[in-house]
């Protein structure tokens, strides 16, 4: 079970850090449970997708998770098959939850808007729906995307009418410097920064996916952790529209 606590999550925390310096074999260990954004940051959640086979959502509910992103779609035709499965779980185990839509450069933002809009009904209490901006290409089929940033725009303005809030953006530093520099610059950011705080967006980001293998009871395998930027009262007004 995970230490609760301030302190006693920092030395756990430096802990893992030293483990980490002493040797390689020491730090294949250590590092599914280094939580190093619990030096800063206390309001922390998982994102999944069928990925993570079926998960007991109760006993994950009894960790110190706070909250969950779910995937829902994909492109312009994929849902994942445990979508539902997952979002009425984390519901039902009192998680804070929202749904997520993997973007890719091979359907216009109008279509993978229609998806998502197919597979997520508005309902409210819910956490804002993210866009995952990570697929660099090619695509298997047809080309990409000649407007990169104005089909992403078409896709949160129709997001933000359907659900009445405007989504996050899910982002790496590549995708980032690659594609989206100096654009949406008024936006509020999900970013990946593995273990590192985010440099990138930096009074932008929201929510900080800082592990790509953590380990959580009730998950079998590895799950992405991430810290939200605030406190849970924060989280809870969030996902109550505030």
């Amino acid at each position: 079970m995970p230490i609760h606590g301030g302190a006693h999550h920092r030395r756990a925390v430096l802990f893992g850090l030293g483990a980490l310096a002493s040797g390689a074999g020491l730090a294949a260990l250590a590092y599914p449970r280094l939580d190093v954004a619990r030096l800063w940051y206390d309001v922390i959640g998982v994102d999944v997708s069928n990925h993570q086979g079926d998960i007991d959502w109760p006993t994950l509910a009894r960790t110190d998770i706070s909250f969950a992103y779910i995937k829902a779609t994909e492109g312009g035709d994929f849902r994942d098959r445990r979508f539902q499965t997952n979002w009425d779980g984390a519901r039902q185990a009192g998680l804070l939850r929202g749904a997520y839509h993997f973007f890719t450069q091979c359907r216009s933002g109008a279509e993978q808007a229609k998806n998502f809009m197919a597979a997520v009904p508005p309902e409210t209490g819910v956490l804002p729906p993210v866009v995952d901006l990570e697929h660099l290409g090619p695509c298997r089929s047809g080309s990409q995307l000649a407007n990169l940033v104005e089909e992403i725009a078409t896709l949160l303005a129709m997001l933000q009418d359907r659900y009445r809030r405007r989504p996050i953006l899910y982002t790496d530093f590549v995708f980032d410097a690659t594609y989206l520099w100096g654009h949406f610059t008024g936006e509020t950011f999900w970013t990946r920064s593995i273990v590192l705080p985010p440099w990138f967006r930096t009074g932008q980001w929201l929510i900080w996916q800082y592990h790509s293998c953590g380990r959580r009871d009730g998950i079998e395998g590895p799950v992405d952790l991430n810290a939200f930027r605030g406190s849970r009262r924060e989280l809870a007004g969030l996902a109550a529209g505030a």
